[in-house]
Parts: structure tokens; sequence; C-alpha cells
């Protein structure tokens, strides 16, 4: 007999109701998480991708960790929901061809990872922005077209494919820790990817 729907039902409570076909446990799931689908499909609006098509792509997303959860082996379904979003987004824009670059005047600082004491600062910008300040001298706008250009040139020059995807993860928000979980990768090859990729572009870009 298929558990009547309660709205004070667990995640997973409600993962097993929508698995017996419970239309109403199914919406209230899909509700509870259409905020953080929301938020993962704004902070890869960036990479490129339409932002409705990336919200519909974190749907799916949601979807797939709903029918892949395994009580047993995953941790809290919070955490894998928010794995599967975050992969499908990211996979989506991967995909998509129209977008090349990422504008450089929203990423956070590649540089200040330290503070001053030496030690690492968690969720330090990754530049304190390349800010694009308003210029209205038609020489000095060329000039930052030419640093803009520069810098897409020294980051498909001087990274690996993997050191692309971690910096692109990063300028999304993300710490390695999370990095890590998308790119299906372990959190030391992570963390060294990215320390690499900020010494690749301190000493091309300094």
């Amino acid at each position: 007999m298929q558990k009547r729907y309660e709205s004070g039902d667990t995640d997973e409570q409600l993962i097993l109701q929508c698995r017996e076909g419970n239309d109403k446990a199914m919406d209230e799931l899909l509700g509870r998480y259409k905020d953080a689908v929301r938020i993962k499909a704004n902070s890869m609006f960036l990479l490129g991708g339409e932002k409705d098509d990336l919200i519909q792509e974190g749907m799916i997303g949601l979807l797939k960790a709903i029918r892949d959860y395994d009580f047993g082996r995953d941790a809290m379904f919070k955490t894998f929901a928010e794995l599967c979003i975050s992969r499908q987004i990211y996979t989506a824009v991967q995909a998509s061809s129209r977008k090349k670059h990422m504008p450089l005047n929203n990423y956070t600082s590649i540089y200040a990872d330290e503070d001053k004491s030496g030690d690492k600062r968690e969720g330090a910008a990754l530049s304190e922005g390349l800010p694009a300040p308003e210029i209205s001298d038609p020489e000095q706008m060329m000039i930052d077209k030419e640093n803009v250009k520069h810098i897409y040139e020294v980051i498909d020059e001087e990274l690996s494919p993997f050191e692309k995807q971690v910096l692109e993860l990063k300028m999304t928000g993300m710490d390695y820790v999370e990095i890590a979980k998308v790119l299906g990768r372990d959190t030391k090859s992570t963390d060294n990817a990215l320390n690499r990729v900020k010494n690749k572009l301190r000493g091309k870009l300094l």
C-alpha cells in the first residue's frame, strides 16, 4: 500500500514515496530544492548558456538524484542532490560552445588566497576581482581590451584541460572540495591543480 504523503516527511521518506509513484511527494521534493537549483544555475551562468536552460538542467540533475540516491551508500540526500545538480549544470555548460570565455570583470580573484600571516584564507577572492572600471578614454579602453585578450591567451596556452576546469568552477565560488566532487577527482589533486593555476597565472600576468 502506497504511503500517504505528509508535509513533515523527511527528504528520504519522500524519495521512497516518489519511487512508489506518489506525485504529491515528488512535487514536495522538487519544491524543496528549486531554490538550490536556481542558485547553482546562477553561479554557473557566467560560464555560458542561457539561465533558463541551466535551471532546466539543474532540475534534471535533481530528478537523477531522486532516482539514484542510495540510502546505504550516500550521505544525506541534500548533499547528494547538490552534487548531482552541479554536475548536470556543469556538463551542460561544457557542451555549449556559444560562449568561449567567462567575463573576467565578474571573476573572484585568483591571487588573494593568503592573509598577511601567510595562511590560506578559506573563501578568499581567486586579483581582488580583475575589476572593469568605467573608462571614457578610447586609448585606455583599447589597452584594457588587450589586457583581457592576453589573460585569455595565457589561460588557453598555460593551463591543462583539468586546470581549466578547476579554474572555471573556482570562478563560480566553489571551494576545492566542491570542485573535486563535481569533477569526480580527489581533493588533494584538485587543491594541487588550483595552486598550479595560481602560480602559472602569477608568473605570466604579474
